[in-house]
């Protein structure tokens, strides 16, 4: 059983529906079905999707290192007044270019967001449904909704009627009368309750459109997720997620749509990640106040966001700031080194393959090794509404500097102490990659290959060259050798205050990223 595996601690939730941590269960046993709400494809995605989608990776990594086999439903919103609008600005500007087809402007950005997802190591969905390719699905439901008497049509677009729905607000909390529309364009005085949502839209001049019974039109916003939700998972699931905006209206007006098409539907678990700030205030673009995912990774590794990013827990909201994504970029360099310097030790051990065994003291109660008490921390934390903030800034940081102190320790251990210091190593380090490996943090490409793309970003972010560094430490060697201390200190000072952190070693000096002075 997936609940049972390795007597690892119960998965427990915080469900948005109850207000509580619950603890989790799959209708099916050893199944999960989660669908979670993608992006509308109009323009490059930002951090705030990068929240979203980073968090609900790792969850999807973790039920599936609890043993479940997870149908993992992501969608993409293709067909929407926003990519429309795009898809005219591109056209007013040149009506030949291929992005004022609103379905080949939204087929580009849904590409970029792949990109995107794939540079943070996210894993691909089992599957990634368009609205495009689901209008008979949509066509379907809206005609049960209608005909269970919960919507209307009029005039070419159809309603639900919100006030026909007695639970409705269950999840937001919000009472009907305190509801206007339930969508993104403006109030319809046509409606029969402020709170109606549209589920069919009439087409208009030179929009995109399908044939219905009710007239050439295009599904509403919240319509399409009930839709694909309910074809890859059957209207009964397991999770059900996205961004706490989402809530309100979209979670609120699926969930009524879903129950008003089939009464048997329900979702176990609704899910939500908490908001990114910028510099504590509200992202918007309209202030400026705002970044997408590309122009954080120009100058910052994509491990680096990611690891800021799970620095909070996933549905507490998080702060975007540079001394914050320049801890976190220096956090992944300390790991990677610790790794590489790590293998590399184990390695120079005749290889890594000795197979002399240190001896055991039977007579000795034998203790939880640190690698035994780095995953039972992970999967304790992990466990509790997967809480990966306390993972990174405590037992994983214990575990580096274990690491670190057994490497330092090493040579001058007798034979002994040192195969057992080599087995502890081996058993630690193996640990470390396991938990990095489920929080998405663990790359493919080797420690130093990822340790050297970290550096070239702290170039980019310092404006220098590596041959300007090398220039500067040859400059501060002849200042040292002149007993000119103080050039020393300022050319030291100087780097550091760029973030380039200099590393005087018995082989020569070097340098690695760090946090700017005075950034922090």
């Amino acid at each position: 059983m997936a609940e049972d595996k390795l007597n690892r601690p119960p998965l427990v939730l915080y469900n948005t529906m109850t207000k509580k941590k619950e603890v989790f269960k799959s209708k099916v046993p050893n199944k999960v079905g989660m669908y979670i709400c993608g992006v509308t494809a109009y323009d490059f995605s930002h951090i705030g999707h990068a929240r979203a989608y980073v968090a609900f990776d790792v969850l999807y990594r973790y039920l599936m290192e609890l043993g479940y086999e997870v149908t993992y439903v992501r969608n993409f919103t293709d067909v929407d007044d926003k990519i429309i609008r795009r898809a005219n600005e591109h056209k007013e500007k040149n009506p030949e270019d291929p992005l004022s087809d609103p379905l080949k402007l939204s087929d580009h950005y849904c590409q970029e967001f792949l990109k995107d997802m794939d540079d943070l190591q996210c894993l691909l969905p089992t599957h990634q449904p368009r609205v495009s390719d689901h209008m008979d699905q949509i066509r379907d439901m809206i005609a049960k909704i209608i005909e269970e008497g919960y919507a209307y049509p009029l005039d070419g677009d159809v309603y639900f009627a919100a006030d026909k729905f007695p639970k409705y607000g269950q999840l937001s909390r919000r009472k009907l009368e305190d509801n206007r529309a339930g969508e993104r364009v403006a109030i319809d005085s046509r409606k029969r309750h402020p709170a109606d949502f549209a589920l069919w839209k009439a087409a208009k001049p030179g929009e995109p459109f399908w044939d219905s019974k009710w007239g050439p039109g295009r599904p509403g916003w919240h319509i399409e997720c009930s839709a694909m939700s309910a074809h890859y998972l059957t209207f009964s699931f397991d999770i059900h997620g996205g961004g706490m905006d989402l809530i309100f209206p979209h979670h609120e007006n699926e969930l009524a749509q879903s129950c008003a098409a089939c009464e048997e539907s329900h979702i176990s678990y609704w899910l939500h990640n908490g908001f990114v700030t910028i510099n504590e205030e509200k992202m918007s673009k309209s202030t400026g106040n705002f970044f997408t995912i590309r122009e954080v990774t120009k100058q910052y590794h994509p491990l680096a966001l990611r690891y800021f990013l799970l620095s909070m827990n996933y549905n507490s909201p998080v702060n975007y700031s540079l001394s914050q994504i320049d801890l976190a970029s220096e956090a992944v360099f300390r790991v990677y080194q610790t790794l590489l310097d790590c293998r590399d030790a184990l390695l120079s051990f005749d290889g890594g393959n000795n197979t002399e065994k240190p001896k055991s003291n039977s007579k000795q109660p034998t203790k939880p090794s640190e690698a035994e008490n780095l995953m039972k921390d992970f999967e304790c934390k992990m466990s509790d509404d997967l809480h990966t903030a306390e993972i990174l800034k405590g037992s994983l940081q214990d575990a580096l500097k274990s690491i670190n102190n057994e490497l330092n320790g090493l040579k001058k251990k007798q034979k002994q102490q040192k195969l057992l210091a080599i087995q502890s190593l081996k058993e630690l380090e193996e640990a470390v990659r396991k938990v990095l490996d489920v929080l998405g943090l663990f790359s493919a490409q080797p420690y130093s290959e990822v340790l050297l793309q970290l550096k070239e970003k702290a170039l980019v972010r310092a404006e220098m060259t590596e041959e300007e560094i090398s220039h500067l430490i040859e400059e501060r060697a002849v200042a040292r050798k002149n007993k000119d201390f103080a050039r020393s200190d300022q050319v030291r000072s100087e780097l550091t205050a760029k973030g380039i952190s200099l590393m005087d070693l018995p082989t020569g000096t070097t340098w690695r990223p760090c946090v700017p002075e005075g950034s922090a």
